[in-house]
């Protein structure tokens, strides 16, 4: 493989091909799945250069919704234009909808069985793990130096002890950045301190000093368009929602899409609270196995919108009794829809803009310190996670934490893949179900 010079464009059926694919093994959440994008977009294949893969992650991370999506719809946009960005957001989504919705179903029928139980059991600590390793994967990208690595411990003091909301972290991250641009330049380079991009992986398609392509330069006429096609095309869907828990659903979700930032760790405070405490959807419980069952999906962790979705209409009973799946696909279908359709209208209007900039440090070092911010509200998620996993009752579950530390030696030191963390798992918590009926 020759590395000094950039690879062989791809043709749009490669490209379709590829995200098909990721669209079926993306797992374990948005860490796991920017992982999967950075191998083989900066590594193997070589479309894009680390450098301008981070540039656009950080924009992704200052969005509201899911940053992976968000970051997969950017690439595809960049790659191909607006079919690119349709093709690769689309297909980062579609296969979760129909696998979370077969799950789901199973979840509802059989979701007493023991054996159910018994696996939601050994995947629930493995998410934990899951989720300190993405803390791990990104941070060691983005906290760079020391700067970065005290933001991010202040970010996880700033939301885990004093619970400042994470917009206005944000907004001080951000305005952190904007004046160390000015002090310190070096600190908040993008990419600075990783290393050209050349020297580690070769020459890339979509190189640090590529051009930017024409259909991604700023026009005031473009931004306008997908404005007013965005606007019109999630009006026209709600209108047609003639069900009032369709409706609700439409609405919901679409705030939780304008108004949550921090991508799906963030969010799911908010999805609890709608979901669980106001429409009344679904029970707490069930959000916690939505959320594990979410963990064994391909696709972003958002996608337990769809989870809420579908048990929503399926309890509200929104076509009668003897159409309970129907209804559930409905529900998660709506959810999905209202819940992306804004991570594809910010990546559309936004996009050229960061392009633009992207060798501008006023602009880039925002980002860069938003990004460290980022890693500290991904540490507070796992505490999250871990004290409602791994401490019942005042006690800890040392079984559960012992697949906790096992899970993340795995990924951390053998780097074994994330599905085989959650397959072993699932089958270990499946074991320690069969073994206590043994004992009773």
């Amino acid at each position: 493989m020759n590395l000094t010079h950039p690879p062989t464009k791809p043709s749009f059926f490669q490209f379709f091909i590829y995200w098909l694919k990721l669209g079926f093994i993306s797992f374990g959440g948005p860490a796991g799945q920017i992982s999967m994008m950075h191998q083989a977009l900066v590594e193997d294949k070589r479309w894009i250069s680390e450098h301008r893969f981070l540039h656009a992650l950080n924009f992704t991370m200052v969005l509201p919704g899911p940053e992976a999506q968000q970051l997969a719809t950017y690439i595809g946009w960049l790659m191909f234009g607006i079919r690119g960005g349709l093709v690769a957001g689309v297909l980062f989504v579609l296969p979760s909808l129909f696998i979370l919705s077969t799950l789901t179903w199973i979840y509802l029928t059989y979701g007493t069985l023991n054996e159910v139980a018994g696996i939601l059991y050994g995947i629930k600590p493995a998410v934990t793990a899951i989720v300190l390793f993405a803390a791990y994967r990104i941070g060691s990208k983005a906290l760079s130096n020391p700067v970065l690595k005290v933001l991010a411990v202040l970010a996880f003091i700033a939301i885990y002890q004093f619970h400042i909301p994470f917009p206005y972290i944000v907004v001080i991250a951000a305005s952190i950045g904007f004046l160390g641009a000015k002090l310190s330049p070096n600190t908040f380079t993008v990419g600075a301190h990783h290393g050209g991009s050349k020297n580690s992986y070769g020459v890339a398609l979509i190189d640090d000093h590529t051009p930017i392509p024409d259909h991604a330069k700023f026009k005031w006429s473009n931004f306008f368009s997908f404005l007013i096609i965005g606007v019109v095309l999630g009006s026209v869907v709600l209108s047609l929602l003639d069900n009032k828990v369709l409706h609700d659903m439409g609405e919901f979700f679409t705030k939780a899409a304008l108004v949550t930032f921090g991508g799906a760790y963030a969010v799911l405070p908010y999805i609890y609270q709608g979901g669980v405490e106001q429409y009344h959807w679904l029970s707490a419980t069930q959000m916690m196995d939505g959320l594990a069952l979410g963990e064994t999906t391909p696709g972003p962790l958002i996608m337990v919108v769809a989870f809420v979705g579908f048990v929503g209409a399926t309890v509200k009973e929104i076509f009668g009794a003897e159409s309970m799946l129907l209804a559930g696909f409905a529900g998660a279908s709506v959810a999905t829809f209202f819940t992306f359709l804004p991570s594809f209208l910010f990546i559309f209007l936004g996009a050229p803009g960061i392009e633009a900039t992207r060798g501008d440090l006023k602009f880039s070092a925002p980002l860069s310190a938003v990004t460290a911010a980022v890693v500290g509200v991904i540490v507070n998620l796992a505490v999250f996670f871990a004290l409602a996993t791994l401490y019942h009752n005042q006690q800890i579950d040392w079984i559960a934490t012992t697949i906790t530390i096992v899970a993340f030696i795995a990924l951390f030191r053998f780097k074994i893949g994330i599905m085989s963390v959650i397959a072993v798992s699932a089958m270990l918590g499946l074991g320690v179900s069969m073994f206590s009926d043994l004992l009773v």
